[in-house]
């Protein structure tokens, strides 16, 4: 399994100057990126939204959406071949993210992108729920 490094940088235009400002760290596998492909391949052009949200059994959950249409808010964290969006996220949910693993699992309970994240302190049987200090 391969896994690929996503350095977020946050890129800003002041009086046609750019300043570059490192973010956060994400990794993600090759068989997210071939999953992620597939809904494309399926859905046409769209992208993979993570979002941290509040709530589950743990006080955060995860939440995992394709969608095509960018916000204001909105971090590219990778890209396809084409340059189009295939992983996006939001600051604040970055925040929670930062040194996560992204991958795709297919066990006897389902089939579903999972999160391995070294900032929680805790989660709940399914996965879908954690928890940070």
């Amino acid at each position: 399994m391969k896994l690929y490094k996503i350095e977020l940088r946050l890129y800003n235009y002041d009086d046609n100057v750019k300043t570059e400002t490192y973010m956060q760290e994400l990794s993600i596998t090759d068989y997210a990126l071939e999953r992620i492909k597939l809904i494309q391949s399926k859905e046409g052009k769209g992208f993979l939204r993570i979002t941290v949200d509040g709530g589950g059994c743990s006080g955060f959950t995860y939440s995992f959406n394709f969608d095509n249409k960018q916000l204001e808010d909105d971090i590219i964290a990778s890209i396809d071949k084409n340059g189009h969006p295939a992983l996006v996220t939001d600051n604040i949910s970055l925040n929670y993210l930062s040194g996560s693993e992204i991958t795709w699992k297919e066990d006897l309970s389902g089939a579903s992108f999972s999160i391995d994240n070294p900032n929680a302190t805790s989660s709940c049987g399914c996965g879908t729920s954690f928890s940070v200090t």
